[in-house]
């Protein structure tokens, strides 16, 4: 019984602390506020503006249902725990044990968002997979990455939504652009930023022989309006359309609605082929478009930031981030936070949320360190 009792200790003590790094009562008062301009018979006039307050305030609302749900099971163990004491009941213990499991996890979960504290980082996700070096293998290994962030997001209900996508040629993708939507969306995908390797016996030799390709992953937050991050100048443009062609599913379209806009002063190049009609295909391409010039712009900030401070950093998306061996053992090694996971079947099937923590914890104690005192 003392061992339950130190674990109710524990669970208490995570709850009240989670009750202050959330700021419970502040976002109780927030919640009070955004109700009441929610319930402004006025706010639909301005359909942006209504959008934005109704997503802040659902998501305020949930932040202090979770922490709710983990401070009413915690209380509810604690009197269990008080009844089982009394009553020598082993049947009340085993229900405490299901309880105690129940909070533990809930307060995981808040333990796991408190760790996103990026600007964009509720934000979807705009994704675009390249493959490397490697060739054919190379290919084949960007649209396995593909699938495994599509798998991942159908089990941790996120949606996504292919925009683009090139053949390869004899095997898998060359590229694919994909829109991940969902709160927390680009705060996840973040810690997937990078050159992914993959180690195993090809199927395009007829040797049989080791082979290893390279694909990256590049992800930026994406902006509902165009003019939310960076005003876009149309004379800077250049706006093709062609016949949609490729991976793009089901609905993509046979006409030339396809559209590939190029900022002419970045040589920024998006393209959308998914939408039912040019235009759509346009009004996304140009969301996406601004969504990676916002991205520049913080990447320039941070190189002068650096450059004053004297540092030398990697180019973060062209380094390698992680490995999947198939051959001769089999193994994914994250090689910034170091961890392994022996089975590569789990992970390429979506299995992820283990090493996205990993980072997000590694992450966040590297910017403490790095932290003035």
């Amino acid at each position: 019984m003392s061992d339950l009792s130190d674990a109710l200790d524990a669970l208490d003590r995570r709850v009240r602390e989670a009750h202050q790094y959330l700021g419970v009562e502040e976002a109780r008062a927030t919640a009070n506020s955004l109700e009441a301009e929610a319930s402004e018979p006025s706010l639909w006039d301005e359909p942006d503006r209504a959008r934005t307050v109704t997503t802040r305030l659902s998501h305020v609302r949930d932040d202090i249902g979770r922490w709710e749900r983990a401070r009413a099971e915690v209380d509810d163990a604690k009197a269990m725990a008080e009844l089982a004491a009394e009553a020598d009941d082993a049947e009340l213990l085993g229900e405490l044990d299901d309880i105690v499991t129940a909070a533990d996890g809930l307060l995981t979960d808040i333990e796991l968002l408190a760790l996103f504290g990026g600007e964009h980082d509720e934000n979807d996700a705009v994704c675009e997979i390249n493959s490397g070096a490697g060739g054919t293998d190379a290919c084949d290994w960007a649209e396995m990455l593909l699938r495994m962030y599509q798998r991942w997001a159908e089990r941790n209900d996120f949606a996504v939504e292919l925009t683009e996508a090139t053949d390869g040629g004899e095997a898998g993708i060359s590229s694919a652009t994909f829109l991940v939507k969902g709160r927390h969306a680009f705060g996840f995908l973040a810690a997937e930023r990078g050159v992914h390797r993959l180690v195993r016996i090809s199927p395009f030799d007829s040797q049989s022989r080791r082979h290893t390709a390279f694909a990256s992953l590049s992800v930026v937050p994406f902006f509902d309006h165009v003019s939310d991050e960076v005003p876009i100048d149309e004379g800077d443009l250049r706006i093709d359309t062609y016949r949609s062609s490729g991976a793009g599913g089901q609905h993509v379209n046979v006409t030339d609605s396809a559209v590939r806009i190029t900022h002419l002063p970045t040589g920024i190049v998006v393209a959308c082929q998914n939408e039912r009609s040019q235009h759509q295909n346009k009004d996304r391409a140009m969301q996406m478009l601004a969504s990676k010039l916002a991205d520049r712009q913080r990447q320039e900030r941070e190189a002068e930031v650096a450059a004053l401070a004297g540092e030398q950093r990697d180019v973060a998306w062209g380094s390698q981030i992680r490995s999947y061996v198939l051959h001769p053992y089999q193994q994914v090694k994250d090689l910034r936070t170091g961890m392994e996971v022996g089975n590569v079947d789990a992970v390429l099937d979506g299995d992820l949320s283990g090493l996205m923590e990993a980072y997000l914890r590694w992450h966040r104690r590297r910017q403490a360190a790095n932290s003035p005192a």
